[in-house]
Parts: structure tokens; C-alpha cells; sequence
């Protein structure tokens, strides 16, 4: 939480100014989803026999995030995991049918539009999104196969582009987000993000420029709009490049589970941090399904398995070893950091200070509204109380902190993307009504401050508490033991969620749990990039 040196113990008992990002939502949503629990979502694609793309992946993907999924086939194809051998493209107005007789009788959250094959098709479609205006609109502008294959006739793709304007979100990969700008592929991110700005910009949608195609060890995606309806033109989102062949329908169901966030989030950014880890997963699990002989499916169902690292733990602490496991990669990244190295030595610029405390404080007004959630959903009544106590001395700290040092200073007070990220990462946890998903991915900022707190406090102390260290009162501050008996009881509280949870809700827990430390990473990082 923060890092305010408080006036009363019991202050300090606040997490950590994590790592990351999160939307300050100060909505009822933190008290429950923001939409239907089970969004009702409409994929309008091809099919694939062999499972893996189309139609099939979508109906997974939907299903793997919790909605109801509906599908209109748009057209039948011939392929498996090696290739596409043959299309068949169905009357036209067979698909208005098919559409006409899902929106007659169930209302539709959200749209998914993937293969579309020929201008008819897409006449179809466009002349029912703008009878029926669904509220989350998401096109993947299916033109060519993983396998090189084209799945849409060149001579349609005049029509598509007409489409673009009537989808709240376009979802290319860089191939296709080359074909519809007619211009060359993209041969860096920077590149990338600069044709989704000029996509964005012709069509007034929101762009997931997606860097899947690029070679490197990370994978970055970001959402691009130019009409200011994000918290920045470019919202990036980090992650690692998965090493598989097994690839078959991952642009088919990254958005498919976008558009069924999407319908219960209402947040863009939201759920593409929700959607991008469990995409992740699905393709670092692949390899187990073992199927065909070319680009294999992604696993979708991956995070309800029940894998050894998630089996129930029998012992006491159990769990919370398997989570203490998660946090070692980034501690070390936390302590390499400038920031971390100037706050220990007392070089670090005030004006990195400032902005960090400027930011915790933001981020523990809407911390406080997500610790108020899991009181709210806690299962006895000495947890209620925990969480309770945690949310309200979040906004005691907050005010500390503008009462006794961001008032004195010219400081930036807006928002910024990490805190962002991170709160709405957040948001979104609270949003799936888990409270052993949420207790969670609230441990990190309570874990790993209170370990780096200790730690840098043990430096200060070795050093002889030198005079003068412009930062010794809240280095002296880190070492608070009831900061450090709360850290404790929120590790319980975790440990006990996790021993009783299904492997599904574990293998869920853990998935937020390691985003939430990497986002107390990005946290401790902003100062430094922001100047």
C-alpha cells in the first residue's frame, strides 16, 4: 500500500502502492458485475470441422469467460490444423434468417464478426447491425488463415472496410491491419501502432493492435483509439511471447472473449487485462490437447483443469507456498529498479517521489473501494471486519497524504496508466463475484511491500541510519509490525481461499495473483519513466 509514514499504527496496516494500473471506477460496479452475469453473445463467423477456429472457438471462448454463447454461420469450410481445403458460402439471405431469428427472440449483450467470405455476407450482416445496434460490437477482420489460406474474397474487402465504422472494437493481426489500410505489414511495433492509430482514425473504432506476428520475447497488444473514448490514444499491455505451433483460432477467440468481457466489464482496457492472460495460458497449455498434425488449437478450457501446481494442498500454508513461488521473479525485478536503489541511498529526484506518492494516492482511493468488495463478499465475519478495517484506513492514508505532503508540492494529480491498469485489473476481479480470486489479487500489494519494506528498512538500519536521508521517515516506517501482522492475516485469509477453492478457481487465483505482482513491478517503475 502506501508508503506514508503514518500518524497512528494502524495506518500502516495498508498494501502496498502496487505495480501497475487500474480505473478509478467509482461506480456500484465494484459491488457487483457491471453487466449480465452470463452475457448473451452472438458469433457471426465460419465453422471449422476440426474444431479449433471459427465458429467452434468461439463458442469455447465465449464459455470459457462466462457467457451464453449464439451462433450465425456466415459459411462452411473444409480444414483441419494443416489447412483450409475448401468454402462454402451459404445464400445470404439464409444469414439474415439465422440473425433475424436469434435478435426476434433474445436480446443480444454483445457481437463477435469473424469470417465473412463475400460482399453479400457482409451487406447481410451490416443491414442487421444497423437495425439492431447491439450494445458491444467486436469484428475480427477474418481475410487470411494461420495456415496463409484466404478466407475472404479480394473482391469483398471494399465491403468490409464499409463495416468497420458500425464495430465498437476491430480486432486485426498485423496482416490484415496491413490489407485494410493498403499498406506494407508492419515490420515493427512501432509501425504497428501507428497504422491501428490511422485504422482507428478512419473508422472511429477502437483498434487491439496485436503484436503476435513480430519476432522477440514479448508479445505486446494495445487498444488505439483517436476519439479520446480510452484513458490514453495508446494503451499498452505487456506480455511474454509463448513458445508453441499451436496457434490454430487465436485471433478468432481473443475476440470472442473480448466482446463477452466486454458485455460484463464495460470497460475496454478491463478486459483486455482480463482476456490476455487467460489467452496466455490457453496457448502455454496447448500442448496437452495433442491434436493434428500442423497449427494445433489453443487450449480454452485450460484454467478449469486440474493440474499438479494447482491440486488441492493438504496441508496448512500450503497454498500460499505455491503463491510465495509466483513472487520471486519480481521482487528481483523490484529491487533492480532506480527508483527502489534512490529511495534505499536517498538519491532518488523528489520529483519521482512526488509522482509516486501523487499516484499511490489515487490508487489507494480506488484500492479501498475493492478491499470494501471483498468485505462485502467475505464468508465470516472476522474476514468482513479485516477487509473493512483495510478499506477505511486506505482513505486514511490517502488523506494523510494529501494533508501532509502533496499539499505543500506542485504535483502532477492525474491519473496515470499504470495505476490504471492496475485498479482495473482489480475492478475486474471484483467484478467475477470470487472472493478467493479477489483475496488474491489484493494479496500482492499487502506481500510484496511489506517484504520490500522490510528489506529496504534493513539497509537503511546496516547503514547507520544516516542523517540527513531525505526519505528516513518512510524507510523507518516499513518495518511497522502491525503493517507486518496484516500482511500476515491477509496471507491466511488467501491460504485458507485457496485450500478450500475447486483447481478451476485456484488456477484462477493464481492467475491474478501473479498480474497483480507484476503490476506492483510497473508501480514502483512509473516514477522513473514518467520523468
Amino acid at each position: 500500500m502506501s508508503s506514508l509514514p503514518s500518524t497512528s499504527s494502524s495506518a500502516s496496516l495498508l498494501p502496498a502502492p502496487a505495480a501497475a494500473a487500474g480505473s478509478l471506477r467509482e461506480t456500484a460496479a465494484l459491488a457487483a458485475p457491471t453487466s449480465r452475469d452470463v452475457p448473451r453473445v452472438l458469433a457471426i463467423a465460419g465453422s471449422d470441422p476440426s474444431g479449433g477456429a471459427g465458429i467452434q472457438a468461439d463458442l469455447k471462448s465465449i464459455a470459457a469467460h462466462g457467457g451464453y454463447g449464439m451462433a450465425a454461420i456466415t459459411a462452411l469450410t473444409a480444414q483441419n490444423t494443416t489447412g483450409v481445403r475448401g468454402v462454402h458460402v451459404p445464400p445470404a439471405s439464409f444469414l439474415s434468417a439465422q440473425l433475424d431469428a436469434v435478435s426476434d427472440d433474445i436480446h443480444v449483450d454483445a457481437v463477435k464478426i469473424g469470417m465473412l467470405g463475400d460482399a453479400q455476407v457482409i451487406a447481410a450482416v451490416r443491414s442487421w447491425l444497423e437495425e439492431v445496434r447491439p450494445g458491444v460490437v467486436v469484428l475480427d477482420p477474418v481475410m487470411v488463415a494461420t495456415s496463409g489460406d484466404r478466407l475472404l474474397q479480394e473482391s469483398a474487402e471494399t465491403a468490409l472496410r464499409k463495416l468497420l465504422p458500425l464495430a465498437h472494437l476491430i480486432t486485426p493481426n498485423l496482416p490484415e491491419l496491413a490489407m485494410l489500410l493498403g499498406e506494407p505489414e508492419a515490420a515493427d511495433w512501432a509501425v504497428a501502432l501507428e497504422q491501428g492509430r490511422r485504422l482507428a482514425d478512419q473508422t472511429g473504432a477502437t483498434v487491439l493492435v496485436k503484436g503476435g506476428h513480430l519476432n522477440g520475447s514479448t508479445c505486446p497488444d494495445a487498444l488505439v483509439n483517436t476519439a479520446g473514448l480510452l484513458s490514453a490514444e495508446v494503451v499498452e499491455v505487456a506480455g511474454e511471447r509463448i513458445s508453441t505451433r499451436n496457434s490454430h483460432g487465436t485471433g478468432c477467440s481473443l475476440s470472442s472473449a473480448m466482446a463477452t468481457a466486454q458485455a460484463r466489464l464495460g470497460d475496454w482496457e478491463a478486459s483486455l487485462r482480463a482476456v490476455k492472460p487467460w489467452l496466455a495460458g490457453a496457448l502455454r497449455t496447448s500442448g496437452q490437447l495433442v491434436v493434428g498434425a500442423g497449427n494445433g488449437p489453443i487450449n480454452h478450457f485450460h484454467h478449469l483443469a486440474r493440474t499438479g501446481s494447482t491440486a488441492t494442498p493438504e496441508r496448512k500454508g500450503g497454498f500460499a507456498q505455491l503463491l510465495r513461488a509466483e513472487t520471486v521473479a519480481d521482487l528481483e525485478a523490484i529491487y533492480g529498479l532506480g527508483f527502489i536503489r534512490g529511495l534505499a541511498d536517498g538519491t532518488l529526484m523528489e520529483k519521482e517521489f512526488a509522482y509516486y506518492l501523487a499516484q499511490d494516492a489515487i490508487y489507494l482511493n480506488g484500492y479501498s473501494r475493492v478491499l470494501a468488495r471483498a468485505s462485502a463478499l467475505a464468508p465470516t465475519e472476522s474476514e468482513q471486519l479485516f477487509w473493512a478495517r483495510s478499506a477505511q484506513q486506505c482513505l486514511e492514508v490517502e488523506s494523510e497524504l494529501h494533508r501532509n505532503w502533496l499539499s505543500t508540492r506542485t504535483v502532477q494529480t492525474e491519473l496515470g496508466p499504470v495505476t490504471k491498469a492496475y485498479v482495473d485489473h482489480l475492478v475486474a476481479a471484483s467484478a467475477g463475484g470470487s472472493y478467493a480470486v479477489l483475496v488474491a489479487a489484493v494479496l500482492p500489494c499487502f506481500w510484496l511491500y511489506a517484504e520490500v519494506g522490510e528489506t529496504l528498512h534493513a539497509e537503511y538500519v546496516a547503514a547507520g541510519a544516516p542523517g540527513g536521508h531525505p526519505y528516513a521517515e518512510w524507510l523507518r516506517t516499513y518495518a511497522d509490525e502491525d503493517f507486518a501482522a496484516a500482511t500476515q492475516r491477509a496471507i491466511e485469509i488467501a491460504d485458507a481461499a485457496g485450500r478450500a477453492a475447486s483447481a478451476a478457481e485456484r488456477e484462477a487465483m493464481i492467475t491474478a495473483f501473479r498480474h497483480s505482482c507484476r503490476y506492483e513491478v510497473e508501480f514502483f517503475d512509473a516514477p522513473g519513466r514518467h520523468s
